[in-house]
């Protein structure tokens, strides 16, 4: 099962190639790291859990417990870190802040120089899209504080974004600069 774009099962591998763990466990880590940017309930990660088995992508070994019902404790498979891999070289071209920082999490466990390529291309959209903002903001409204109603409201969406486009800029390029640095130092 291959899914084309960002999907929880990416998030989980991520997750679980970090350190194997139980449902309960990794529904915990969602809710303490990989939750600061992707979210997900505890009756979904099961569920995909479930599904993940299935596919082959992780592996459940039972682990008995005392006076406690016994745990799955999950671990990503051979098929599981293909896919991995596979997702993290694919490039997302619709990718939201989220999917990137998954990628970005997991690109020790896959290409990390084609998660820093995707970096960069989303960091050259955004620097474009903001540009255009730009533009608009300078033909469009000249004297921004004579402004009113209709005319101040356009404005105001307008600065918003350029704002979140300016923030995605800031963001991408302090990746981008981290991992050149990390680059550097394994050299």
């Amino acid at each position: 099962m291959t899914l084309p774009d960002m999907a929880l099962e990416h998030a989980i591998l991520v997750s679980l190639s970090e350190r194997s763990g139980s449902g309960y466990e990794l529904a915990r880590r969602f809710e303490k790291s990989i939750g600061l940017f992707w979210s997900a309930s505890h009756q979904q990660i099961y569920r995909v859990l479930k599904r993940m088995v299935r596919e082959g992508w992780v592996a459940a070994d039972v682990v008995a417990q005392d006076g406690r019902p016994d745990k799955k404790v999950y671990t990503v498979s051979a098929p599981g870190r293909a896919e991995l891999r596979r997702w993290l070289a694919e490039p997302s071209p619709a990718a939201g802040p989220q999917e990137l920082a998954v990628k970005l999490r997991g690109a020790s466990f896959g290409d990390a120089g084609a998660v820093a390529a995707e970096i960069t291309r989303h960091r050259d959209a955004h620097a474009a899209q903001l540009e255009l903002y730009r533009r608009i903001e300078k033909r469009d409204f000249p004297g921004p504080d004579r402004l009113r109603g209709r005319s101040l409201h356009q404005y105001l969406v307008l600065r918003g974004g350029i704002r979140v486009e300016e923030g995605q800029v800031e963001w991408l390029e302090e990746i981008r600069a981290a991992l050149h640095a990390d680059e550097r130092d394994d050299r």
